[in-house]
């Protein structure tokens, strides 16, 4: 019987090896095939020179990346100045805070948010908060703060920030939900050692629980940032289209990925076809990077919360 033990180990850990080997061999692929196809376009005038350039014109075949990442960079890290505070609040009262029958009917709520799809963050955002943006914060705000080039131009509706509102939502439940877990790790006997000595809820949390889960909150907001980095339909449906670079908040952009879902279809040269996977591979290393350092992050918290 023994040997019969062994062989089907030996079958289970194979298959299983054969199984992480080919999540790797498809990763690893698809960036091969990104690379080749955006060769032609980098190729011409360099990878800094693509990254560099403000210019996106298919006729002239004279293609440049800057406006698109400026565009992500500022929707992601926008979102993320809206979005982190509030689901390490949620976090904190699901996990320290609210009665268990609270947490069991609050939590699943959140997560509820990252099940609707998309493309009706957008047309939600497009026809019941782009007019309300229009026609009431925008102006609000302008008339507070008009003199800042943040807030310049004329209140559209649609734009960066618009763009970033509706990226804060999508991302609050993937934040909120690693953070709960990040939180729900940190030792017991931490927390009740620190009330053994008199500490109130609010000291135990700031002085014991967040300390403790700092990686693991870092990796939630890596992990937020990391999708908001990749999405595309709802950003493409509010955010103007307008490729160039704007210091205003309210003007119209582009980003990587809305970039490549609008002109995709009319690629119509190679060059062309060509840039847009050079924008596909820059997105696509991006969000790779920040998702691996994620992992890595609220793997160590819960560990040595073990």
């Amino acid at each position: 019987m023994q040997p019969r033990i062994g062989a089907a180990d030996f079958a289970f850990r194979a298959v299983l090896g054969v199984a992480a080997c080919g999540i790797v061999a498809v990763v690893a692929g698809i960036a091969w095939e990104l690379s080749v196809l955006s060769s032609d376009a980098i190729g011409r005038t360099g990878i800094w020179a693509f990254l560099s350039g403000t210019t996106w014109d298919p006729v002239a075949e004279r293609f440049g990346a800057l406006p698109a990442l400026y565009g992500t960079l500022v929707t992601s890290a926008l979102a993320l100045l809206m979005a982190v505070p509030l689901a390490f609040g949620v976090a904190i009262f699901l996990s320290e805070v609210a009665p268990r029958r609270v947490a069991s009917v609050v939590a699943p709520l959140v997560d509820l948010l990252a099940a609707i799809p998309s493309v009706i963050y957008g047309l939600w955002g497009l026809f019941v908060l782009a007019p309300i943006l229009r026609d009431q914060v925008q102006p609000a705000i302008q008339a507070a703060f008009g003199n800042l080039p943040l807030f310049a131009g004329p209140p559209l509706g649609v734009g960066y920030f618009t763009a970033s509102l509706i990226l804060a939502i999508m991302v609050l439940p993937y934040i909120t939900s690693v953070a709960r877990e990040v939180l729900a790790a940190v030792p017991s006997s931490q927390k009740e050692a620190a009330i053994a000595l008199g500490t109130t809820q609010f000291e135990v949390v700031k002085g014991v629980v967040l300390p403790a889960a700092r990686s693991g909150l870092i990796g939630a907001v890596v992990l937020g940032l990391g999708r908001a980095l990749g999405e595309t339909m709802a950003v493409t449906m509010v955010i103007g289209n307008r490729y160039e670079i704007s210091s205003s908040l309210f003007a119209p952009g582009y980003t990587l990925a809305a970039v490549i879902a609008n002109e995709f279809s009319e690629a119509f040269s190679p060059v062309y076809l060509s840039a847009l996977g050079g924008l596909a591979l820059v997105l696509m290393g991006t969000t790779l990077t920040l998702n691996a350092v994620a992992r890595i992050l609220v793997f160590r918290v819960v560990r040595n919360g073990r």
